[in-house]
């Protein structure tokens, strides 16, 4: 049997074991646990065994009439007694393994969720929040139920498979070749069914992706779906989705459900054969009816490895294929890493220098920004252009979201490429487009970079945000839970916490891209100036469509086309006449250029 579950899940257990690497440690971690749970599981399946050996012997001394109610009753205790320990040990074996399975399944799902927070910006934009989300749920269960059932059963499989045998073949060679004669019907059917299992598994889990997917997006924009009245047809949607996930899902059955009854049917024709040759043995005396009766008896113990066979050799193709699905996860590395000899930080005195800086999102899209060169110093710089000038694109290198080549981009004269990542992340309060809030209280949201942050600090953020009188107009103050994405706040009221948030963590350089563009001019007016007290000596970088509330920053540059067009005061640009003063005229007029 074991010769033939090798051969079956040759391919499965090759993948198996390639994916194994994810998992090995913590079976390592836990081998004694596990070491245990096996010798229990071994010793459930040896007392089993013991039990048709006290029958036949029970029943050859009914044959003799050498039988007598103490013997019988004394051989029906043994039976009892063994039937409790059998119990004691599968209680033993279950809590050993199934719960090692759990403990499995919970490190895994820590090590992917940490994992997933080193992954940088490039990588979820390739990854769907769907297809991470459906990898912590169904997948990790199947990785699960393979490493605690399915290595149960298979070895369950073999040592029965194993033991049994040699007990029958102890009764009868003969018989016990006749009985499983019918086992390569199951191995061929098996091999032939198994790397379908595989392909079709694969694609009802990135079906399963597709519809979680589908389903998080939705939610996350049920305002504007209700607004455009777009109700039916996100139902229409999701319900093709939901016939594909069917769909794929009964052509997957359709492969399982072949081999559970054909396992079925190779066992009873296994019992076919051992009562017509067996019974015709015992007729010939050429052994007792109490060996007849203990070959059947194993008879019956064999039919679970051969039924569950079938069942193994899915659970195997599951899980690798699941588990396989983790790893590329697991194996994905981050674009931006640490140095090997990260240069110390340096004193923030002049800033950033840009030299010749070129970037692209992607080799073949054009790039975002083109030879650009800039110098970004101590105080309030504005940065205006049209929609696509690189504005955004500047704010996420200066922030290290994305890779920058060598010699393009210094810090107090070092290359930031040879200066640590997280420690130079640390000098940066980054205030993104899109104002991001969690499902916490304001007050939790705004101290969400500083914990510790007294009430006092948190208040003062909030005031210089110019949300803290909104705050207080709510139902608890800062301590109001905000609805899932901020359902509950509009969206110039997210931005004030954002900025609030951003204020508060206070380091050496502030970057707001396009912040601000939810509030209106005159409140925007009033957060510009707030900020002053908090720029002293430090870099403040602001993304803004708005001219006007730009008026007074200490210098402005004016980008288009990836390259640097105009740099000066508000009062030097307009007196150039060139894209700024264009630009300038036309928001004025109402025209306002926005991107």
């Amino acid at each position: 049997m074991p010769i033939l579950l090798t051969r079956i899940d040759r391919d499965t257990l090759r993948r198996a074991w390639s994916a194994a690497s994810v998992v090995r440690p913590l079976f390592q971690q836990y081998q004694w646990r596990i070491a245990a749970g096996f010798l229990a599981l071994a010793g459930v399946n040896i007392l089993q065994l013991i039990v048709p050996r006290i029958v036949r012997q029970a029943v050859n001394s009914l044959e003799s009439g050498l039988a007598s109610p103490a013997a019988l009753l004394r051989l029906g205790g043994l039976v009892m007694v063994l039937a409790l320990v059998i119990g004691g040990l599968r209680f033993a074996w279950r809590y050993l393994i199934l719960g090692f399975s759990r403990l499995l399944e919970t490190e895994l799902r820590n090590r992917l969720f940490s994992h997933l927070l080193t992954l940088d910006r490039a990588y979820f934009q390739k990854k769907s929040a769907g297809e991470i989300m459906a990898l912590s749920g169904n997948d990790l269960a199947a990785v699960q139920l393979t490493c605690g059932m399915g290595l149960i059963a298979l070895a369950d499989a073999v040592f029965m498979s194993l033991a049994t045998l040699g007990f029958m073949a102890y009764i009868h060679p003969g018989l016990t070749l006749l009985a499983v004669l019918p086992m390569p019907l199951l191995v061929m059917l098996t091999g032939f069914l198994s790397a379908r299992i595989h392909r079709r598994f694969k694609k009802v889990q990135e079906q399963f992706s597709r519809l979680t997917e589908f389903s998080r997006s939705t939610l996350a924009a049920i305002r504007l779906i209700k607004v455009y009245t777009q109700e039916h047809a996100c139902l229409r949607q999701f319900d093709d989705l939901g016939r594909d996930y069917v769909r794929h899902n009964l052509k997957l059955a359709m492969v399982q459900g072949t081999l559970f009854p054909v396992s079925g049917l190779v066992a009873n024709l296994s019992l076919l054969l051992v009562i017509y040759f067996g019974g015709r043995l015992t007729i010939a005396t050429a052994i007792s009816i109490g060996d007849f009766v203990a070959f059947i008896s194993y008879l019956f113990m064999l039919t679970w490895p051969t039924m569950a066979l079938g069942w193994v050799a899915n659970l195997l193709q599951r899980g690798a294929t699941s588990l396989d699905r983790i790893k590329q996860v697991l194996e994905a590395r981050p674009v931006l890493t640490e140095p090997r000899s990260a240069t110390p930080l340096p004193t923030l005195r002049h800033g950033f220098v840009l030299h010749d800086l070129s970037f692209a999102y992607e080799p073949r899209l054009e790039p975002a920004l083109s030879h650009l060169s800039l110098e970004i110093g101590p105080g309030v710089l504005g940065v205006v252009g049209r929609t696509g000038a690189g504005k955004s694109t500047l704010c996420h290198l200066l922030a290290r979201l994305y890779p920058v080549p060598d010699q393009t981009i210094f810090l107090e004269g070092i290359d930031i490429n040879a200066l640590g990542l997280s420690r130079f992340r640390d000098l940066i309060a980054y205030l993104p487009q899109e104002a991001l809030v969690f499902s916490d209280t304001i007050g939790a949201n705004i101290a969400m970079g500083r914990p510790e942050a007294t009430p006092a600090e948190i208040e003062a953020a909030a005031r210089a945000a110019a949300i803290h009188d909104e705050i207080l107009a709510t139902s608890a103050g800062y301590q109001s839970q905000i609805g899932e994405r901020g359902v509950t706040l509009s969206g110039g009221q997210r931005q004030r916490i954002a900025l609030a948030r951003t204020l508060l963590l206070d380091r050496p350089v502030m970057i707001i891209d396009d912040g601000l563009s939810a509030v209106d001019t005159q409140t925007e007016h009033a957060i510009i100036a707030n900020l002053r007290p908090y720029l002293t000596g430090k870099i403040c970088l602001i993304v803004s469509h708005r001219l006007t509330s730009l008026v007074d920053a200490d210098r402005i540059v004016v980008l288009d086309q990836g390259r640097v067009a105009e740099v000066g005061t508000h009062a030097e640009l307009l007196a150039n006449h060139g894209l700024y003063a264009t630009i300038y005229q036309h928001q004025g007029t109402g025209k306002e250029c926005r991107g």
